[in-house]
């Protein structure tokens, strides 16, 4: 009966031909363990071409770094396992973060329409002859002395207006509530 501390001959023996860069070694490894890699991989990524790719990451690595395998710490299985576990998650980790970017896109869209909404509201809601300043400057491309001259003001009132105007617009970009909103109850 083999002792708790001393790991399998048979993966002691595998880790050190995988070291001498035996492939008759890999194609061992690989007929014994391919199906629980697949599997594992396949259980994380609940995608079966991910999975394939999950299997090839994984038996290169086994591959190219046999020296990362401790007999002492377990069997070569749950290290394999281990290895497996961790390339899928990121694989995973990967396929999410093309998401960040539509996910921040979203986000800047509602900001834009939460600021139309905003200065859409402050417009309404702002005093008569104020927004028909606005409306004369913006709409009708009027400058100050053109939008006095049609209100029927003086031109330092026309400037007032359209200031007072365009500083209440301003505040649409504020994530506070219009000043009066009371929103829906």
């Amino acid at each position: 009966m083999a002792r708790k501390d001393v790991p399998p001959r048979w993966d002691r023996k595998m880790q050190q031909r995988l070291a001498r860069g035996e492939a008759a070694a890999l194609g061992e490894v690989y007929d014994r363990f391919a199906s629980l890699v697949h599997s594992l991989a396949h259980r994380v990524l609940s995608d079966e071409q991910d999975a394939d790719a999950v299997t090839r990451e994984v038996f290169a690595h086994v591959w190219e770094h046999p020296e990362t395998y401790d007999p002492q710490q377990g069997p070569l299985r749950s290290w394999i396992a281990a290895v497996t576990q961790r390339v899928a998650v990121q694989r995973l980790r990967d396929r999410e973060e093309p998401e960040q970017p539509r996910r921040e896109e979203l986000e800047s869209e509602v900001r834009r329409a939460s600021v139309a909404a905003r200065a859409d509201y402050i417009a309404h809601s702002m005093p008569a002859p104020l927004r028909a300043a606005l409306d004369l400057a913006y709409f009708q491309r009027r400058d100050y002395r053109q939008t006095a001259a049609d209100l029927g003001v003086t031109e330092d009132e026309a400037r007032r207006r359209l200031r007072l105007g365009l500083q209440l617009l301003s505040t649409a970009h504020d994530t506070g509530t219009p000043p009066g909103y009371r929103g829906a109850v």
